[in-house]
């Protein structure tokens, strides 16, 4: 399957979440600030872009993560509203390129590129039982 005959340029989409506790520094490391922590926030990025194309897909097609290149600009507290976008700015057969951007109002706290691979899920966990998973 080729994603060029249905993800397009510039297919976009935000998510919004409101800061938990569970998703601080201060959660996973004792010490630290109970501030949004960075792979968190990534996380978020990454939904965002599954979200930007999730509805162009083919039932038993689904995206995966295959890259990141995010800089965490600025901290968020517990209790913070996030605003994350994503929007596709490169198709390529097997591999959709994303813009990702993460607010709080209209400071900018994370901005970089990601990447989602293509997989036919069947096919996938074929090989993963088989062990032979790329």
């Amino acid at each position: 399957m080729d994603a060029r005959d249905f993800i397009k340029v510039g297919m976009n989409a935000e998510r919004m979440l409101v800061v938990p506790a569970e998703r601080t520094v201060g959660h996973f490391v004792p010490g630290m600030p109970f501030v949004y922590a960075t792979p968190m926030m990534i996380l978020e990025m990454e939904m965002t872009a599954g979200d930007a194309i999730r509805s162009a897909l083919q039932p038993g097609w689904v995206t995966v993560g295959t890259e990141v290149d995010i800089r965490h600009l600025a901290a968020a507290l517990v209790g913070a509203t996030v605003r994350t976008t994503a929007k596709v700015v490169a198709v390529e057969r097997r591999v959709i390129r994303f813009e990702v951007e993460a607010f709080e109002g209209t400071r900018k706290l994370g901005e970089g590129r990601h990447a989602r691979g293509l997989v036919n899920v069947e096919m996938f966990n074929r090989r993963l039982a088989a062990g032979t998973t790329p």
